[in-house]
């Protein structure tokens, strides 16, 4: 996610870092090789021109040009800007009752999944959810929301096969949600290849029967600029409340994150960042402009971390690091915990300086090796990977299916990960209370 973009930024930041003195001269240069990297990015002409505009004129500010550190104020003030074409502050639902929900959106953009993902998520913050099938164009459609909502348990509304009268289904769900008792109701509508007039007609019917709090529309964000094109035509017909941006997690360029709320006006509420139900998040812009940077985001990873940890494991493990008896089977906890945490990239985007290693060199393959070779060793040799001499290693590395050269690899990067784990001091305590080591 923004891979290209981030990389391209904080090659410009490190060259502004490295200047005796912050100019007019090289602010022009270094934003036009920015404008540049927001284009490739698929990002609104408009929307980087606007955003350039507004970063230059604050760069060349008096307390920029003055100051002592010009090119972290630079940063800060590109934070800020990122931020506020995201949106600023993360958007709530309107959950008032009848607390209804419409998910609107072309077919393939993920609105049955991301219906159903909606609905985990609110489950998990202690609502009682409902999910209404209206899509009664794609045939397979309200089976996949019957399959997903028995996988979550979450009641689901199916009409009778062949039913064609979305205002019909509509009506009939609605009595079943009184009787059902739900707090929450999410229905998920037809979709096209493209926008047309027919679809609009059919969707403006059933919001105006409805009268839903949110009309949500689904995009998908490797569709770039086309996603943005499609968001603005239903916002114009529907009067949209808010976005869901799907497979963010695919889209290393990210200009459809960057151009749709300055574009359509409004927000992106909530981000797909994976296959699973459970990878779907609220979006936060502050977080996102500093993931963007390669600042990081401890707080998603905290709070990710909270869901897969318990209390126990997390008083545990800060005893573990706050006392350095870190052994190899603690090492292999921590991948657990990671591979729970979702896909290794996002984890790892959110550890400030752990960006560059990204994709590259630790993978999910890497995760899967790694926990082979731990398994292979003796519950004696996991505590004391001191004793792991040459006969050992030749043992394990038979046993997992490996080089011995990668058991090596492996000791030697669990006896770093011990010494940096020393070292770590306000870090290391703010990730040992969310149970989570730095494996690598």
């Amino acid at each position: 996610m923004f891979g290209r973009l981030s990389d391209k930024l904080q090659d410009v930041f490190k060259n502004l870092r490295g200047q005796g003195k912050i100019s007019e001269s090289n602010i022009t240069d270094a934003l036009r090789e920015i404008r540049l990297s927001l284009l490739d990015a698929d990002v609104h002409f408009q929307v980087a021109k606007d955003f350039i505009a507004k970063v230059k004129e604050r760069a060349l500010g008096e307390a920029v040009l003055r100051s002592v550190t010009p090119g972290q104020q630079i940063v800060k003030i590109f934070h800020e800007e990122l931020c506020s074409i995201l949106g600023g502050n993360a958007s709530e639902l309107n959950l008032n009752k009848p607390a209804r929900i419409l998910i609107v959106g072309l077919n393939g953009a993920g609105k049955t999944t991301s219906s159903a993902k909606l609905a985990r998520l609110l489950k998990s913050q202690g609502r009682s959810p409902l999910l209404i099938a209206c899509d009664l164009h794609r045939p397979a459609a309200i089976d996949q929301l019957a399959v997903l909502g028995e996988q979550i348990d979450v009641p689901v509304f199916c009409p009778q096969k062949g039913e064609g009268d979305v205002l019909k289904v509509a009506r009939q769900s609605l009595d079943w949600c009184n009787s059902t008792g739900g707090n929450v109701q999410i229905f998920d509508t037809a979709g096209r290849q493209e926008l047309d007039a027919p679809l609009i007609e059919e969707l403006k019917h059933l919001r105006d029967f409805l009268q839903p709090q949110e009309i949500l529309i689904v995009c998908d964000a490797a569709t770039g600029q086309q996603a943005v094109s499609v968001a603005q035509r239903f916002n114009d017909a529907l009067g949209l409340t808010g976005i869901i941006l799907t497979k963010l997690d695919g889209d290393a360029r990210g200009g459809a994150a960057l151009s749709l709320r300055a574009v359509t006006g409004c927000p992106i509420k909530f981000a797909g960042v994976g296959e699973k139900l459970e990878q779907f998040e609220v979006f936060h812009p502050d977080r996102l402009a500093g993931r963007i940077l390669g600042m990081g985001d401890v707080l998603s990873l905290v709070e990710k971390a909270a869901e897969v940890i318990t209390e126990d494991d997390a008083r545990r493990m800060e005893e573990k690091l706050r006392t350095a008896s870190f052994d190899l089977t603690d090492f292999l906890q921590q991948f657990k915990m990671l591979k729970r945490m979702g896909p290794l990239e996002n984890v790892l985007g959110m550890i400030p300086g752990m960006d560059k290693i990204k994709g590259s060199s630790v993978d999910e393959n890497q995760l899967k090796r790694v926990e082979a070779i731990i398994l292979s060793m003796t519950p004696q040799e996991r505590t004391r990977p001191d004793i792991l001499n040459a006969r050992r290693r030749q043992r394990i590395a038979r046993g997992s299916g490996v080089s011995v050269s990668e058991v090596n690899n492996l000791i030697l990067r669990f006896n770093q990960m011990r010494k940096m784990i020393k070292n770590m001091g306000g870090m290391k305590k703010l990730m040992a209370r969310a149970g989570v080591g730095l494996p690598f």
